[in-house]
C-alpha cells in the first residue's frame, strides 16, 4: 500500500480511547467506568426527562388501578439469557471492526450512532440501568476485567455509604446524594461487584463470558496475521487507514503458507473468530473441571468455587497482558522507545498487583468481612465505650479480625447486648436476602462462634424476628439488597415530603394536596412501589411521627 498523509481520528480511537477503557476497568474497577461511560449516561436521558414506559396494572378483585415503571423480569427470556445477547453483540462488533469500520470513519460513526440510539431506546422501554445490565456489549468486558473488583476499587460490602460504587443516584435539592436504585437487576454489579461475582461464579454463562472473551480477543488479533501473512500489517497500523476495507470484503480473507485461501473475507472473519472463541470455551471448561477434580482429591476443604475463581484470575491476567501487547501498539510505535518500554512495565506491574490481590480473595473471606462489617454497625448502634481499646482509631478503621477481638474484650458488651447485636445482624441479612431462614444457621456459623451464640439461641432470634416482622421470614416476599435500597430510597423521599409538611403530623388522617399526591404517584412509579409496600412504609412513617 502506498502510504499517504491520513486523518488520526481512527488511529486515536482504536489506539488510545478504547484501550484506556480496559485499563480503567482493571485498575479503578467498573465503578469509575460506569460513572464516565457515555452510553451509560445517554441511556439515562429518558429517566432525566421523565419519559419512560409505564405499565398499567389493574387488580381484578378490587378494581384498583396502579402504574409502574417497566422493568426486565428476572424470569423472562431476556432476564435469563441477557449474557448471551451481550456476548453476541460483542462478537458482532469485533467482526464488524475488521470487516467494515476499522478504517472507514463513516461506517464507524454510523455504528456508534446506532448504538447510542439503541441505548436511549432501552432507557425508555426499561427502567434503571437496563442498557448496562442487559444489552451493552461492553458488559462482558467489564465482568472479565473488573471483577471481583478493580485494583483500586472500593469494598462495598464493608462500606458505610448508602450509595456504594456506581449505583444509580440522584442529588436532592439540599445537595445530598440520594439512591435512585429501582432494583432493575439482582444481584447488581453497580451496588456490590464482588457479591455479584461470587453469586454467579459457578454459572455456565460466567465461564462462557470469561473464556469466550479470551478466545475472541486472541482470534481478533491473530486474524490480522492470518489475513496478511505477517505481523507488519497490524503493527504498522495500516488497517486503521486502509482505503480499500469495504472493497476487500469478497476477496480472499486468509493468506497462509505464502498462498491466498479462496474464502471471502466476509466469511473468513466470523469463522476464525468463532473458532477461537469456541476453542477457548471448551478448553477453559475442560481444564477447570480437571483442576477441580484434582484439587478436591488432594484437599477437600478447597471448594470448587475457589478453583474456578483462580482460573478466572489467571484468565484475566493473560487477557489483560495479551490485549496490551497488541492494543495501541501501532500508536505507541510512533513514540520514542522509552515510552513504549515504560508503558509495558506499567501494564505488567499493574496486572501483577491486581492478580496478587484477587488471588487472595475467596467466598469465605468475603463472607467474613461482610459479617464483621455488619457487626461493627451493631456495635455502633449500641454506643458501647470502646475508645480506650482503639487507641485513637475509629470503629470503621478496624479490619474484620480486630472487630471480632473488640467484641470479645469490651467489658460492657454483656450477654444480652451480644444477643441484641446478633439479632440486628440476622435482621439485616434476612432483609438483604443474603441468608434465609433455612440456610442462616450455617451461613452465620462464624459469627455465632465469635459471639458464642448457640443453635437454640439462633432459632429463638428467628422466632422473635418472625413475630416482630412476619414479612421478614415470608417466602412469598422478595428479599434482596437491591429491594432494600429501593424501598429505603422511597422512604427517605417520603420522609422529605413529610418534612415539607411539618405543620401536619398525621399522614393517614390529613389529606394530601393534589400536587403532593401527584409527587407521591410519580415516586411510586419511579421506584416500582407496590400498593402493599406503599401501605407498609406509610404505616411505619406514621407510627414514628
Amino acid at each position: 500500500m502506498v502510504q499517504e498523509p491520513y486523518p488520526l481520528g481512527a488511529t486515536l480511537f482504536w489506539g488510545a480511547i478504547v484501550p484506556s477503557g480496559i485499563f480503567i476497568l482493571l485498575i479503578f474497577g467498573h465503578e469509575l467506568w460506569r460513572q464516565i461511560c457515555p452510553l451509560s449516561f445517554l441511556s439515562q436521558i429518558p429517566r432525566a426527562l421523565g419519559k419512560q414506559r409505564i405499565l398499567r396494572r389493574e387488580d381484578k378483585k378490587t378494581g384498583t388501578v396502579r402504574f409502574k415503571l417497566a422493568m426486565v423480569k428476572s424470569n423472562s427470556w431476556l432476564g435469563r439469557n441477557y449474557e448471551y445477547i451481550q456476548f453476541s453483540y460483542l462478537f458482532v462488533g469485533l467482526c464488524g471492526r475488521i470487516l467494515f469500520f476499522d478504517a472507514n470513519r463513516f461506517v464507524l460513526g454510523s455504528w456508534l450512532v446506532f448504538t447510542i440510539v439503541a441505548s436511549i431506546a432501552v432507557g425508555y422501554f426499561y427502567g434503571g440501568k437496563s442498557w448496562c445490565q442487559y444489552f451493552c456489549p461492553m458488559a462482558p468486558v467489564q465482568s472479565v476485567f473488573s471483577e471481583p473488583r478493580g485494583l483500586l476499587g472500593s469494598k462495598a460490602h464493608t462500606s458505610d455509604s448508602r450509595t456504594t460504587q456506581s449505583m444509580c443516584r440522584t442529588v436532592t435539592p439540599e445537595g445530598n446524594e440520594q439512591s435512585a436504585c429501582v432494583a432493575c437487576q439482582s444481584p447488581c454489579i453497580d451496588i456490590d461487584s464482588e457479591r455479584t461475582y461470587w453469586d454467579s461464579i459457578s454459572s455456565p454463562q460466567e465461564s462462557l463470558t470469561r473464556y469466550g472473551y479470551l478466545g475472541l480477543m486472541v482470534g481478533f488479533f491473530v486474524y490480522y496475521y492470518l489475513y496478511a501473512g505477517n505481523w507488519g500489517y497490524y503493527f504498522s497500523g495500516v488497517w486503521s487507514r486502509d482505503p480499500n476495507q469495504l472493497a476487500s470484503l469478497m476477496k480472499p480473507g486468509l493468506y497462509l503458507f505464502d498462498q491466498p485461501i479462496g474464502i471471502p473475507k466476509l466469511i473468513a472473519v466470523p469463522l476464525v473468530l468463532g473458532a477461537f472463541t469456541l476453542t477457548a470455551i471448551l478448553l477453559g471448561r475442560w481444564l477447570t473441571n480437571r483442576a477441580k477434580i484434582h484439587q478436591l482429591q488432594r484437599n477437600p476443604k478447597i471448594g470448587a468455587d475457589l478453583v474456578q475463581h483462580r482460573f478466572f484470575v489467571l484468565t484475566t491476567f493473560v487477557a489483560f497482558n495479551f490485549f496490551f501487547f497488541f492494543a495501541g501498539r501501532p500508536f505507541l510505535r510512533l513514540t520514542p522507545l522509552g515510552v513504549e518500554v515504560f508503558f509495558d512495565a506499567v501494564i505488567f506491574v499493574a496486572s501483577t498487583l491486581w492478580a496478587r490481590q484477587s488471588w487472595a480473595r475467596n467466598p469465605a473471606l468475603y463472607s467474613r468481612e461482610k459479617l464483621a462489617g455488619s457487626l461493627r454497625k451493631q456495635l455502633e448502634k449500641l454506643k458501647l465505650n470502646s475508645s480506650r481499646f482503639l487507641e485513637g482509631r475509629h470503629l470503621e478503621d478496624l479490619n474484620p479480625d480486630e472487630v471480632y477481638v473488640l467484641a470479645k474484650v469490651l467489658p460492657d458488651f454483656t450477654r444480652e447486648k451480644q444477643r441484641q447485636a446478633y439479632k440486628g445482624v440476622v435482621r439485616e441479612f434476612l432483609a438483604e436476602g443474603y441468608v434465609n431462614p433455612a440456610n442462616s444457621l450455617n451461613r452465620l456459623h462464624h459469627l455465632r462462634k465469635e459471639l458464642d451464640i448457640s443453635d437454640n439461641e439462633h432459632n429463638l432470634v428467628l422466632e422473635e424476628l418472625g413475630i416482630e416482622d412476619p414479612d421478614l421470614l415470608s417466602p412469598y416476599r422478595p428479599h434482596s439488597l437491591e429491594d432494600q435500597i429501593r424501598l429505603s430510597a422511597y422512604k427517605d423521599l417520603l420522609e422529605r415530603l413529610l418534612y415539607l409538611r411539618k405543620n401536619q403530623t398525621n399522614l393517614v388522617t390529613v389529606e394530601l394536596t393534589s400536587q403532593e399526591a401527584a409527587v407521591l404517584r410519580s415516586l411510586s412509579r419511579e421506584y416500582a412501589i407496590s400498593p402493599m409496600e406503599a401501605d407498609r412504609i406509610f404505616r411505619d412513617l406514621n407510627a414514628s411521627l
